[in-house]
């Protein structure tokens, strides 16, 4: 199964009462939705209202819509490994694309871990985004105190300000700037009781599914992050997210494919913990085609070849979202490889 043709998987993260469990009900009862399989990261009761719920089979839950709902009550890849299987053979209801939901106080990195690193899943599965939820009457305290909302938030393609119906117009204002810099480049969508769209939520990863190909300039989107420059770290705020860097990093000429190896070898070994979000495109020498490259802390997906560039554009473009990590020292580093690759 090439990667087209793989399952999209949403992530949908969020802290404590954030809404989330709100949110994927109204979704899961969009008809455009029906064959959708939920997996609830967390132990206990799958969070779905109980109206949608029609019959159970072992773990998983069938549900009025159509979807399929289970619980991760082991390892995510033996969850993410049966449902599939179950699907072939029959066992439970068809479906497109699946979402996980994760627990409020979740690190969304493991799960992105799961989904892009190992290669039972990568063969079945694609990540297509993430989507954080963020509590508009609560939210900005939440991110002061708690690193793992900012971490959601950071590392989010979308995200949802829910509750807008009961918070004030001016903590909203306030909040929907702060989330803009800790993340330029992904939209903020009001929400009033769970109610949002689907079509800005699903088939927003790296390929179109209109086309059924690499849609890599609607993927990066770094012009958001050129239109948009991160808020001021010495606003003496004592606030999770003033270190939390989002940047994009360019390059004019191609770069010798050790170089690029070692670079990034070096990253992950010594800054992994600190990448929360890596994903771009990368001119390599003596190749055609640029690579895609997409990491998170440590793990990186196996680069994809393309077969031929985009556009006329050339530049090797690398979005950034880091824990204290400078774009200038990123670079120096990438020179200090790059050079010593062209003389060696």
């Amino acid at each position: 199964m090439n990667d087209a043709a793989a399952l999209p998987v949403t992530l949908l993260t969020g802290f404590l009462g954030s809404g989330k469990t709100t949110v994927l009900n109204h979704l899961l009862r969009q008809p455009g939705l029906a064959r959708t399989a939920v997996i609830i990261n967390e132990l206990g009761e799958i969070g779905i209202d109980h109206d949608l719920v029609e019959t159970a089979t072992e773990d998983f839950v069938l549900l009025k819509s159509g979807c399929v709902c289970c619980s991760v009550r082991s390892d995510l890849i033996d969850t993410l490994r049966e449902l599939f299987l179950k699907r072939v053979r029959g066992q439970i209801a068809e479906f497109d694309r699946v979402v996980i939901e994760t627990t409020g106080l979740a690190d969304p990195a493991p799960v992105l871990h799961t989904l892009t690193g190992d290669p039972l899943v990568t063969a079945r599965y694609r990540l297509d985004g993430v989507i954080a939820t963020v509590d508009a009457v609560n939210g900005d305290d939440t991110l002061d105190r708690a690193f793992e909302a900012v971490k959601q938030a950071a590392v989010a393609d979308r995200i949802l300000l829910t509750k807008t119906d009961l918070a004030e117009a001016e903590a909203a204002g306030r909040l929907t700037a702060r989330l803009r810099a800790l993340n330029p480049a992904a939209p903020i969508v009001p929400v009033g009781n769970g109610a949002v769209d689907p079509a800005c939520l699903f088939d927003i990863g790296l390929y179109n599914p209109a086309t059924k190909s690499l849609d890599v300039q609607r993927w990066l989107d770094e012009e958001a992050f050129a239109s948009h420059h991160n808020h001021d770290h010495d606003n003496g705020l004592s606030r999770h997210d003033d270190n939390i860097r989002s940047f994009v990093f360019t390059l004019d000429h191609p770069i010798a494919s050790a170089a690029l190896t070692r670079w990034l070898e070096m990253l992950v070994a010594f800054q992994g913990p600190d990448l929360l979000r890596v994903k771009g495109l990368v001119n390599v020498a003596d190749r055609a085609g640029p690579l895609v490259i997409q990491g998170v802390q440590h793990i990186f997906h196996p680069p994809e070849e393309l077969a031929a560039w985009p556009s006329d554009d050339r530049r090797t473009r690398i979005v950034f979202i880091t824990r204290g990590l400078e774009e200038t020292a990123l670079r120096k580093m990438l020179d200090l490889f790059d050079r010593g690759t062209s003389t060696g």
